[in-house]
């Protein structure tokens, strides 16, 4: 089985199952302060977990809710059920469901649903990226002054973040922080945003979207320089023209 057709199906559905559960009555929890999960988080996971234990038996999955579960080969499944749970959980649009498959420790290919606006955003190593089937490409901003960046923090935490949010408002022509990191670098990929940043993620957040933007021509890496680890948390996305630009204020700031 094509991972990459088994794991744009699996996100097709879990954000199916979760456009079906949104308006309806729903069990709200906070794990952390401004950390929330809900009932259609850990449906959405137990789904996605099933599908993949009877097409991938032998396969490791690292879920948001679930932790990871052990496998035997070398294959490994990243899942965040619903990235965006806030958003969510208030009926703001801007969420999705992000499933990364990774083999010998390299992520081979990505999907990121975002089920309200219609939109999956695939990719295969060495394969390019797609939306909905058509290829798309990162922007040609050359400049971060005449850049639309976005940014993420949890509001709990804001100080972290908050010289690098003042210093790019400064500088770029605007900020946005929509609340879900794996929609955001699929916006990256598709030119939407010039470039995202953020500190304090885990890999189910940047797995499938990091690729994305790869393969869309873009560039991935640390908030402030170095190479791209999904489990350090730290991930600076650009459309590859205004990395070095990103990485200076980020830097200095």
């Amino acid at each position: 089985m094509d991972p990459l057709v088994f794991i744009s199906a699996l996100a097709r559905d879990a954000g199916v199952l979760l456009c079906e559960r949104m308006d309806a009555p729903r069990q709200v929890e906070e794990k952390h302060r401004h950390d929330l999960v809900t009932d259609a988080d850990r449906a959405s996971e137990a789904l996605i977990v099933e599908r993949i234990r009877a097409a991938y038996p032998t396969a490791a999955i690292l879920g948001e809710e679930s932790g990871a579960h052990a496998g035997s080969g070398d294959e490994r499944f990243i899942v965040d059920p619903l990235d965006g749970t806030t958003n969510y959980a208030h009926r703001y649009p801007l969420f999705c469901v992000s499933i990364a498959y990774e083999r010998a420790g390299v992520i081979e290919a990505g999907a990121v649903f975002a089920p309200v606006l219609g939109r999956l955003y695939t990719a295969r190593r060495s394969g390019g990226a797609h939306c909905n089937g058509a290829p798309i490409r990162v922007s040609a901003t050359a400049r971060v002054h005449d850049a639309l960046v976005c940014t993420g923090f949890n509001p709990a935490g804001y100080a972290r973040n908050a010289r690098y949010f003042g210093a790019l408002s400064d500088t770029a022509q605007a900020v946005r922080r929509d609340g879900s990191a794996a929609l955001d670098l699929a916006f990256v990929a598709d030119g939407t945003f010039d470039a995202f940043w953020e500190w304090d993620l885990k890999p189910w957040d940047v797995a499938a979207g990091s690729l994305l933007i790869e393969e869309a021509g873009g560039r991935t890496g640390g908030v402030i320089g170095g190479a791209l680890d999904i489990a350090n948390g730290s991930i600076l996305g650009s459309n590859g023209v205004i990395h070095a630009e990103m990485e200076q204020l980020l830097a200095a700031a």
